[in-house]
């Protein structure tokens, strides 16, 4: 009897460690505030604004250790509008992530699922906006895929990240369409990364078919032969590169995308330029800004942006933004997901509250 004790307790410890090994965290991000936008469709209005600094997300993270430097690992993350308690995508719970995979120290890490492309893992910390922390700050349309809205992540994708080797990393990307046709929805994305101390560098190139790129929302009408809110490009190739470079409390960053879209016979090339700087003056306040020019079939958007931000603690920050826009003849003014002008100028003042748990 003293042994099938014994054995039990064993047993127990046995599972108790095990569990202990694994780990469930709940993460999240709920960002609102007030904005002022100068002229959409011709008159300027005021609204509560949401998901400025970051967008506004709860997630589950989950690790198992399963021994010899490899871990199983599972994230799924939920885009939604703090102003609302809305879905970001309708209907589609884990809209921004959801995956399954390994992970090893040694060999790197593969996930399974609905995930997103390099553009956004590599290309979007070297963005204006991410750095300078304004949603409406990325390039007209967000073609470039530098943020991570409802059209951007590759359903049904395998992905692969290499473990880092003397600051150089690697990854590879594949989404399947499920269908007959191989080609049909098929996704492909690489990346490579460098990291020495203040230096930082990636390049990333994706190849894309069947995908809706929210033209409509650049102010153009009609794109390559059909209404614009329609449009589906049988290919997007989609290439950029960037750095940043810390000068102790000054960051300099640049950006450049490249984006080659073709559907119905016709070719078109959008591409942006994106610079900017941030510099910490105390360790609870940073100020930055910086500019991108964007060019698409003859139009151009060129946007300029600063913010202040101050942490009233590691959590909760407060923050202030001025953004202003300026289309060439051919164009109107539209800063992403802010709404059309009616001329060639747009103008944004906000103010909001960050909060991540």
């Amino acid at each position: 009897m003293k042994h099938i004790i014994a054995a039990g307790l064993t047993g127990i410890c046995a599972a108790s460690g095990a569990w202990a090994q694994s780990s469930v965290t709940l993460y999240g991000s709920l960002d609102a505030g007030v904005a002022y936008i100068s002229n959409v469709g011709g008159h300027a209005k005021w609204i509560e604004e949401q998901g400025n600094m970051q967008p506004d997300r709860w997630g589950l993270k989950g690790v198992e250790d399963l021994g010899g430097g490899t871990k199983a690992i599972f994230q799924l993350e939920n885009g939604f509008y703090t102003t609302t308690g809305a879905f970001a995508k309708a209907n589609t719970l884990f809209n921004r992530q959801a995956y399954v995979g390994l992970s090893s120290d040694r060999f790197g890490t593969l996930t399974l699922g609905h995930q997103t492309p390099f553009a956004f893992d590599v290309l979007g910390p070297f963005a204006t906006a991410y750095l300078a922390a304004s949603w409406y700050a990325f390039h007209p349309g967000n073609i470039d895929e530098l943020a991570d809205t409802g059209v951007v992540p590759y359903d049904n994708s395998a992905k692969y990240r290499s473990p880092t080797w003397y600051g150089f990393s690697f990854g590879a990307m594949m989404g399947l369409g499920n269908t007959t046709n191989f080609s049909t929805g098929r996704t492909m994305s690489f990346a490579a990364s460098y990291v020495n101390g203040p230096f930082k560098a990636g390049a990333s190139w994706s190849n894309e078919h069947n995908r809706t790129p929210s033209i409509v929302t650049t102010g153009i009408t009609n794109f390559q032969g059909v209404a614009a809110a329609n449009y589906m490009a049988d290919k997007v190739e989609n290439t950029g590169a960037g750095l940043s470079y810390q000068f102790g409390k000054l960051l300099v960053h640049g950006l450049y995308t490249h984006v080659k879209l073709e559907s119905n016979g016709f070719s078109d090339t959008y591409q942006s330029f994106d610079a900017g700087a941030n510099y910490q003056f105390t360790p609870a306040n940073s100020v930055a800004g910086g500019a991108a020019t964007t060019t698409l079939s003859g139009r151009r958007w060129t946007q300029f942006e600063i913010g202040d931000v101050y942490a009233l603690s590691k959590m909760t920050q407060v923050y202030v933004n001025a953004l202003y826009e300026r289309a060439n003849s051919n164009a109107s003014a539209a800063f992403f997901t802010a709404g059309v002008s009616s001329g060639r100028n747009q103008a944004i003042f906000l103010t909001g509250i960050h909060h991540s748990f």
